[in-house]
C-alpha cells in the first residue's frame, strides 16, 4: 500500500461501504481513471489505490458489501498479489475474466450499481449496462464521488502552471491545426468536437504544464465548433505565467468546472458532435444526449493527428535520444564496474542507487527536464514483477550473480525516450540466456520487418512473439506502445499487442519495440528501443530506429543467432559508437567498444 495514506484498506473500504449504503448501491465501480480516463493520474485521483492500496497504472475495482475484487492484467498480477493480500480482496484479470461478467454474475436482481460518469468512457459503461440489464439490476451514476465523501485528507487537485511550448520544436502553429480540425469537422458533417484528453489539448494548442507526474501538461477539456470558436476549459490559476496572447484570436478560456454546463446550453438539438468513446466521459455523452443532440464515436480526430510526427518533432526526437544515449552508456559502463566492486567490498550497490544514477547522468545532458515515467530498477527476482519500483523499504541488492534491468526515459526540451536494457555481471541462473537470446531474436524479428499498408499492430504482435513461442515462452504485456512528442510515454492510439487494435500502423508514428520474458522469483529479461515508421519507395513500411543504447552481448548464444541477427546487431551498437564515441568518457567507451567484439 502506498505510504501516501495513514490508514490501511480496511478502513477505506468499510468508510466506503458505510457511503454505499447511505447512497443505496450494492455496488461500486472504482476504476483508477481520472477525468481524463488517463494512465498518469494526480494524487488527487488516486482512488483506486486509497480504497484497495493497489498502486500499479492500470485497473479497476469492483465494491460490494461482501467483496473488493480487483482487476489487473498480466503486468500486475504479482504487484496485486502484494499489496491487495488476504480476504479483502478477489484477483482478477482484466482481460480474461472482465469485470462486466464478474458482475452479471454474483449482482442480484434489483441491484443499484454506482459509478461515477466522469471516470467511466462510454465504451466501459456500454458494457456495464449490458450486463446490468441481463439481470436486470440499474446503474446509477453519482453526482460526487463517494470516494472522495470518505477521504478526509484527500489532496487538492492539481494546479501546475501552463507554458507556451515553442514553434521551433512544436513544427506547427495552433493555427493551423485548428483549420486542418475544422476542415475534418466539415467533412464528417458535424458540428462540434469535443476532446478531454490533455496531451491531445496541449498538443493542439502548443502548450505544456505539469499536472501529473512524468507527463508535461496541463489538466483541461476543450470543445471546438464547427463555426471555428474553440472553447479550453482550464482553471485560471494555471495561467498566472502564460501569455495568452500567444494562442489563436478565436480561443476562449473558461474553468474546467464549467466544462458539462457549457456544453449543455451550446450544443443544440439536432446537432452532432463527434466524441472518443474509449477516452471520453461518459458524462459527456449524457449531456449530449440530454439535451436531444447526437453524440457520434469516433477514434479521436486530435489522436490520430498528434501521432504522425511532423519533420520538426522527429528531428527533436532524434536530438534528444542522442543525449539520453550518452547518459545510457555512461550509466551501463558505471553499473557494470560498480556492482562487482561495491558487492567485494561488503556494501552492495542497491536498486534505487542505480535508479538515482540514471537520473544523474540525465540530469547531467543538455535539455533533459524530468524523467518520463518512474523508472524501473529491478534486480533478481524483482525484476519479474513488469512495473516493479523501489521503495524505501522494498530496495533489492543488486549483486554479479543476480541479472538486472532497468527500464527507464526521460523528458526533454526536443521530445520523449523510453528503453529497458537488460545486465549481467557474470554468473547467470540456469535458463537466462537461453531466454535473452529470444528476446533478442523477438527484438530484431520486429525491427527489422517490413509491412505493408493497412497493418495494425496486432497483425505483426506474432512475429515478434515467435522467437519465443519457439521455445514455450511468452510475456503478458505488449509488444509496442505509442510516444509522445515531450508529452505522454504511452500514447494512443498506436500500439502493437496481441489484443486487437484496428488502428493503422502509418508514417510518422513513433512505437517502442520491447518484448521480454519473465521467470517468476528469479529474474526478468527485456531490451525495449524506440522507432519511428518511414515509407519506403516501393510502398511498403519499415522501422527507422531512434533509441542508442548499446546492448550487452555477454548473455546471448551466438550460436543461436542467424547471420542476420549477428550482422545487425554488430552494425547497431557499431552505429551508437560512431554516433555517441566522441561524448563518451574513456570509461564508457571502453564499455562500448567490448559490445563490438
Amino acid at each position: 500500500m502506498s505510504k501516501d495514506f495513514v490508514s490501511g484498506p480496511a478502513e477505506h473500504i468499510d468508510a466506503l461501504r458505510s457511503e454505499m449504503m447511505h447512497r443505496g448501491l450494492d455496488a461500486f465501480i472504482l476504476p483508477r481513471f481520472d477525468a481524463h480516463q488517463g494512465e498518469y493520474i494526480a494524487p488527487h485521483d488516486r482512488r483506486l489505490a486509497y480504497i484497495t492500496g493497489f498502486t500499479g497504472s492500470a485497473g479497476m475495482a469492483i465494491v460490494t458489501q461482501n467483496i473488493v475484487a480487483v482487476f489487473v492484467d498480466g503486468r500486475y498480477r504479482l504487484q496485486l498479489v502484494n499489496e491487495c493480500a488476504g480476504t479483502l480482496f478477489a484477483h482478477h484479470h482484466l482481460f480474461d475474466d472482465p469485470p462486466e461478467l464478474w458482475l452479471g454474475k454474483i449482482a442480484d436482481q434489483g441491484w443499484r450499481v454506482g459509478y461515477d460518469p466522469m471516470h467511466v468512457p462510454p465504451a466501459w459503461f456500454d458494457r456495464f449496462k449490458a450486463a446490468c440489464d441481463l439481470i436486470k439490476a440499474q446503474l446509477i451514476a453519482q453526482p460526487d464521488n463517494p470516494v472522495d465523501a470518505v477521504w478526509p485528507d484527500q489532496p487538492a487537485p492539481p494546479a501546475a502552471l501552463v507554458e507556451e511550448f515553442p514553434l521551433q520544436f512544436a513544427g506547427k502553429n495552433c493555427s493551423l491545426k485548428c483549420n486542418e480540425l475544422l476542415a475534418h469537422l466539415k467533412q464528417s458533417q458535424a458540428d462540434f468536437i469535443v476532446d478531454t484528453q490533455p496531451d491531445n489539448i496541449a498538443w493542439f494548442l502548443n502548450v505544456r504544464g505539469g499536472d501529473v507526474d512524468f507527463n508535461p501538461m496541463p489538466h483541461s477539456f476543450l470543445l471546438v465548433s464547427r463555426a471555428g470558436r474553440i472553447t479550453w476549459f482550464v482553471n485560471a490559476e494555471k495561467l498566472r505565467d502564460f501569455d495568452q496572447s500567444s494562442l489563436p484570436e478565436n480561443v476562449e478560456i473558461l474553468p474546467q468546472e464549467a466544462f458539462l454546463s457549457t456544453l449543455g446550453v451550446r450544443i443544440l438539438p439536432g446537432q452532432k458532435v463527434l466524441i472518443d468513446p474509449h477516452f471520453t466521459p461518459v458524462a459527456v455523452r449524457q449531456t449530449i444526449e440530454k439535451v436531444g443532440a447526437h453524440p457520434a464515436p469516433e477514434l479521436g480526430y486530435l489522436t490520430l493527428t498528434k501521432a504522425k510526427k511532423n519533420p520538426s518533432e522527429i528531428e527533436g526526437l532524434r536530438a534528444c535520444h542522442i543525449e539520453d544515449g550518452i547518459a545510457w552508456t555512461e550509466f551501463s559502463a558505471w553499473l557494470v564496474q560498480e556492482v562487482p566492486l561495491r558487492a567485494a567490498s561488503g556494501n552492495p550497490l542497491s536498486e534505487r542507487e542505480a535508479e538515482d544514477k540514471i537520473l544523474e547522468m540525465r540530469q547531467a545532458r543538455p535539455g533533459f527536464l524530468n524523467e518520463s515515467f518512474n523508472s524501473i530498477s529491478a534486480a533478481a527476482c524483482n525484476a519479474a514483477m513488469c512495473h516493479y519500483a523501489t521503495t524505501p523499504d522494498r530496495n533489492a541488492q543488486i549483486l554479479p550473480e543476480n541479472p538486472y534491468l532497468l527500464d527507464s526515459g526521460g523528458q526533454y526540451e526536443t521530445g520523449t525516450t523510453d528503453a529497458t536494457r537488460s545486465f549481467s555481471f557474470g554468473q547467470r541462473p540456469k535458463g537466462y540466456d537461453r531466454a535473452y537470446t529470444a528476446v533478442f531474436k523477438a527484438f530484431h524479428a520486429l525491427a527489422t520487418l517490413r509491412f505493408p499498408k493497412g497493418t495494425q499492430g496486432h497483425h505483426i504482435d506474432a512475429i515478434c512473439r515467435r522467437p519465443l513461442w519457439d521455445l514455450g515462452l511468452d510475456y503478458d504485456h505488449g509488444t509496442g506502445h505509442g510516444v509522445g512528442h515531450r508529452l505522454s510515454v504511452h500514447e494512443h492510439p498506436q500500439r502493437i499487442g496481441k489484443p486487437t487494435n484496428v488502428v493503422d500502423l502509418t508514417p510518422a508514428q513513433v512505437l517502442s519495440i520491447e518484448p521480454g520474458y519473465y521467470e517468476a522469483e528469479q529474474y526478468g529479461i527485456r531490451i525495449e528501443n524506440l522507432f519511428y515508421i518511414v515509407l519506403e519507395q516501393d510502398g511498403f513500411m519499415s522501422f527507422r530506429n531512434l533509441t542508442l543504447i548499446p546492448i550487452q552481448t555477454d548473455m546471448l548464444i551466438m550460436d543461436d543467432l542467424t547471420v542476420p541477427e549477428k550482422t545487425w546487431l554488430k552494425s547497431y551498437n557499431s552505429e551508437v559508437a560512431r554516433v555517441l564515441g566522441p561524448n563518451l568518457s574513456e570509461r564508457a567507451q571502453a564499455w562500448l567498444l567490448n559490445q563490438l567484439d
